[in-house]
């Protein structure tokens, strides 16, 4: 049975996240900026696929919401993947400064800037 999706990675997302649901920093809001430091584009070549590509895409600074949409992952892989590479210092993340629960109109912007991805 094949998959005739062409929008969707056949590899399994515990594949990508060797098996692992949560990202190391589970505070990671899908609104979050990242931007590849400079060790990350040093490291780039010797990366494994969706990581190679979030580097590359991060040269300018994305939302893990834009990295997903953009490299076609799940939310949550997107996180796990864009956490590991912030513990190793391969991104910077800047967070967020109000919380989430209680901006609204960050939710807002959120919600209008997914909307504008699909």
């Amino acid at each position: 049975m094949s998959d005739s999706r062409p929008d969707v990675s056949p590899l399994r997302p515990y594949l990508l996240t060797a098996g692992r649901a949560k990202p190391v920093d589970d505070t990671l809001e899908i609104e979050a900026q990242v931007m590849s430091s400079s060790l990350g584009t040093a490291a780039h070549s010797d990366l494994a696929f969706e990581r190679r590509e979030i580097i590359a895409l991060c040269r300018k600074t994305m939302s893990v919401a834009e990295i997903a949409a953009s490299l076609k992952l799940h939310i949550g892989v997107a996180r796990v993947l864009v956490a590991d590479l912030a513990e190793l210092g391969y991104v910077v993340l800047r967070r967020p400064g109000a919380t989430p629960a209680q901006d609204l109109s960050m939710i807002e912007r959120v919600i209008r800037g997914l909307e504008a991805i699909r």
